[in-house]
Formats: structure tokens, C-alpha cells, sequence
């Protein structure tokens, strides 16, 4: 029932939500909001308290039948991997909530009952065992975010929305069919664990792994499918940044270690050459690319697509510290860019501008906010006792096992990282009160001061003590590594 209701209790918040109608009910609206969001959060709170480290099967599995003529099951479950995910995913929804309470004033009830529906969505696509189902839940996120971007969003909303929907759909449409591939060669079965075992030759395992590469390298996203996000990001209101570059980007990595590697460990194998040098270029060429960008906003979302390269590089590492590494980077990169997006959110709501040349000086006037953002650009260099060294340290271990020059590379980005991530915040918040703008900026809210918080007590515990996130995904990551090592030709 757990799962279930951490998927349904989201949806059927944000239909509430959205009942409440017009914005003269607004009041009314966020307060069941963020009853809805922490509610949602607490039904997760269980799947972590009560889940079993020491197994790698799946634990709180539901089964119901759903469509039966064509064998459709209403399956899920959670292991190691996918568990930290649901809980992630429901803590930054009640993050969003909070961060919009005031900044949005035109259609509150339908932008906070989307997060929730979103919210759930997302749940499901993290806990369907089912082929069918995992392919409705992963496309029905596209719709609220698609909303959320092109309602909400900023002048050039429209063309980013429609950008961001094209590109993820047409990636999709041959994870459909790479699907209904393996139903046919399992004899009519939908579910993920009988794919699990299913022998294919090499030639269709490639196949199908060029199908799902697509639809999962342009949600994560790779190099040179990257261009949609940071146009989406730039467009998007501050809380629909915050669950894309959290949540949403983690989609596409997650199908690589839930489909990819287990289904056709062979293709995995053979073609991770391909996989290690688009990583490579994500990570290099993208933190380049970050170093000359004049909007905050895109420069965040450049640094995302070059954090995430650093998990499609461990995934393909086929050792245990990559992998575990690269699971660690996703939560990791889930609370800091999260925290990138919500500091940028404050001098937005503040000031109405993401240029960095119009600003400077800020700590002069806004100090708990300079320091606290101070905390996140060391988090996302990947400085020690931070979140973001752990699982970039755990990635280069890995790469190190595999071939020195994939370390040093990938090692590189930490440089990079610190270059344009200080770059910015130095001209940003340091240096005399550029105008007069600056001169009168508030200092955080206790509402600001709240959802920052949150997470910076996230960043810091996480990278001072990480075995709590660690240890829940250890015996999925080896029995993992030990069902890719078996061949399936």
C-alpha cells in the first residue's frame, strides 16, 4: 500500500488543489498545498525507516491486474537504487510549495496542484515494475511540467515548452517500441523482471539499446541531445527549475541502471566505449561551455548537464564505486542544483533579472544569503563535507579502477566546476554595491530562510555522513554488477 499511496496522495492533492478554482480561493489553495505536499512526504517516510539493506529484491511490492488481455500489471516495488529516489522527490515537493507561497500570483491553485500531480507521477515512474506502466508514468510527467514551463515561464515560455516536449517525446517514442519488442520475445510478459532474465542476441540487444538511449540520453540530459534543457531552465518558473534539474533529469539515469544495464548487459558492455566518451564530452565540453554564460540560470543548467555526465560515466564503469558513486551524485545533484536554482529564485523575485552583470555586492546587503549560497557553489565544485564531493569521488575511485585517463578527465571537471561556479558567485556577490537596485535588496525571509535551510542542513549532513544513502543501495548495486557480469547471448 506504501507505494501506492506515495503516488496517489500527491495526484489526488493537486486535483483537490485545483478544485479550489480562481485565485480569490488562493489562500485557500497553498494551505492545501502544503498540507497535500507534507502528507505525501510522510506516506515515503516508511519505505525508508522499514526498508531491509541487506536484500536485493524488490521490497513493498504491490500487484494488481489492469489491463489483463494483453497481461498489463499494476506492479510495483522498490529496491535500493529506486527507494531514495521516492523520498528525494517527495521532500523537494514541499520545498517547491513553499518557495512559490508568495512569488506566484496569477493561477495559484493550478501551479501547485501540477507539482503535486507531478510529484506523484514521478513516484510512479520510481516504483512501476511493470513495462507499460513504467512507459504511462514517464510520459505523463512530461504534461505538468510542459504547463508548468508554458504558463508560468518566462518571455520565450512557449518555444521552450514546445522544445522540451518535442525532444522528450521523440526520444520516447522508441523506448515504445524497444518495449513492445521485449514483450513480444517474452511471450506476451510486460514485466520488468522477467526481461530481466530474457536471452537476446547481441544484434537486437544493440537495437535496443540505441531505442532506449534515446529516450533516456535526452532526459539525463547527454551530449549533444542537451540543448532543450537550458532553454527550458531559463524559461521555467523557479520551482519548475528546481524539479527539473532535481528530479527530472534523474529519469533518464535511472532507466539506464533499471532497463539498460540489466536487460541487455551484453549491448552495455560492448558499447560503453560510446557511453564513457559522450559522458567525457558532457562533462569537459559543457563545463566549458558554462564558463562564458551571462545568465545565471543557464549557467546552472549547463553545470547540471555536466553533473549528470559524471553519472552516465559511472553507470558504464561496470564497478561497484562507480555505480554507487553515480547514485550518490544524483541525490547529491538533486539537493544542490535544487539550492543553485531556488538562490538564483531569490535575487529573480528580488530584482527581476538573471544577468550577472547587473549584479554585485550582494553580500553587502543580503549576508545570510551570500553565505548560505556561498555553502551551495562550494557543494557544487564538489568540495569536501559537501554532498557533491562524495559522489564525484566515489565516480573517480571508480574510473581509476577502470583507466587512469578516464580518472584524470573526469577529474578535470572539478576544476572546471570551481571555475564558472566561483566565477559567477564572485561577481555576483562580492565586490562593492554595483547599483541601486542591489543597495536595497532584503535579506532572506523566514520562508526563504526555511527552504534554504532545509537543504543546506541536506548538503552538509550527506557529505559528512553518508552511509545512511549509502549503505540502503549497496546489495542492489553488487547484485547488479553481478547480473551484468552473466552474458545473455
Amino acid at each position: 500500500m506504501l507505494l501506492s499511496l506515495a503516488i496517489w496522495v500527491p495526484v489526488l492533492a493537486g486535483l483537490v488543489v485545483i478544485a479550489t478554482g480562481g485565485d480569490r480561493n488562493a489562500p485557500l489553495a497553498r494551505t492545501l498545498a502544503l498540507a497535500g505536499a507534507i502528507f505525501g512526504f510522510l506516506v515515503t517516510v516508511p519505505l525508508y525507516t522499514g526498508f531491509n539493506p541487506n536484500t536485493a529484491g524488490m521490497q513493498f511490492v504491490e500487484n494488481l491486474s489492469w489491463i489483463p488481455q494483453f497481461n498489463v500489471f499494476y506492479t510495483l516495488g522498490v529496491d535500493g537504487i529506486s527507494v531514495l529516489f521516492i523520498l528525494l522527490n517527495a521532500f523537494i515537493t514541499v520545498l517547491v510549495v513553499i518557495a512559490g507561497w508568495t512569488v506566484i500570483q496569477q493561477r495559484v491553485a493550478q501551479y501547485m496542484g501540477a507539482f503535486l500531480i507531478m510529484s506523484g507521477l514521478l513516484n510512479g515512474v520510481f516504483a512501476a515494475l511493470d513495462g507499460l506502466l513504467f512507459y504511462v508514468f514517464f510520459e505523463a510527467t512530461l504534461i505538468p511540467m510542459f504547463i508548468i514551463i508554458g504558463v508560468w515561464g518566462g518571455a520565450n515560455r512557449v518555444y521552450a515548452a514546445l522544445k522540451f516536449f518535442l525532444y522528450t517525446f521523440f526520444g520516447s517514442v522508441l523506448m515504445l517500441v524497444a518495449l513492445l519488442y521485449l514483450y513480444n520475445k517474452s511471450g506476451g510478459s510486460f514485466a520488468i523482471m522477467d526481461w530481466w532474465k530474457l536471452p537476446l542476441p547481441l544484434h537486437a540487444q544493440v537495437l535496443l539499446f540505441f531505442g532506449l538511449l534515446l529516450a533516456f540520453a535526452v532526459k539525463v540530459p547527454m551530449w549533444p541531445v542537451h540543448t532543450w534543457l537550458p532553454d527550458a531552465h531559463v524559461e521555467a518558473p523557479t520551482g519548475g527549475s528546481v524539479v527539473l534539474a532535481a528530479i527530472m533529469l534523474k529519469l533518464g539515469a535511472y532507466g539506464f541502471v533499471r532497463f539498460t544495464l540489466p536487460i541487455l548487459p551484453d549491448a552495455s558492455r560492448e558499447l560503453a566505449w560510446l557511453m564513457i566518451a559522450l559522458s567525457l564530452i558532457a562533462v569537459v565540453y559543457i563545463g566549458l561551455v558554462a564558463l562564458v554564460q551571462t545568465d545565471m540560470k543557464k549557467l546552472i543548467a549547463y553545470s547540471s548537464i555536466s553533473h549528470m555526465g559524471f553519472v552516465t560515466l559511472g553507470f558504464f564503469i561496470f564497478n561497484g564505486y562507480g555505480i554507487e558513486g553515480a547514485l550518490v551524485q544524483m541525490i547529491s545533484h538533486g539537493f544542490v542544483s535544487a539550492a543553485m536554482f531556488l538562490c538564483v529564485g531569490v535575487m529573480y523575485d528580488r530584482m527581476h533579472t538573471r544577468n550577472i552583470a547587473d549584479y554585485g555586492g550582494v553580500v553587502n546587503t543580503m549576508p545570510k544569503f551570500a553565505s548560505l549560497m556561498m555553502l551551495f557553489a562550494m557543494a557544487n565544485c564538489g568540495l569536501p563535507a559537501t554532498s557533491g564531493f562524495v559522489g564525484e569521488f566515489m565516480v573517480i575511485m571508480g574510473a581509476m579502477k577502470a583507466n587512469f585517463w578516464l580518472a584524470f578527465t573526469a577529474a578535470t571537471t572539478l576544476v572546471f566546476g570551481a571555475a564558472y561556479t566561483l566565477w559567477m558567485y564572485k561577481r555576483v556577490i562580492f565586490g562593492a554595491v554595483a547599483n541601486d537596485h542591489v543597495a536595497a535588496l532584503q535579506d532572506l525571509h523566514p520562508r526563504e530562510l526555511l527552504v534554504l535551510g532545509a537543504l543546506a542542513v541536506a548538503v552538509l549532513a550527506m557529505g559528512i555522513y553518508p552511509l545512511p544513502f549509502t549503505e540502503v543501495m549497496h546489495a542492489s548495486v553488487s547484485e547488479l554488477l553481478r547480473h551484468v557480469a552473466v552474458p545473455k547471448i
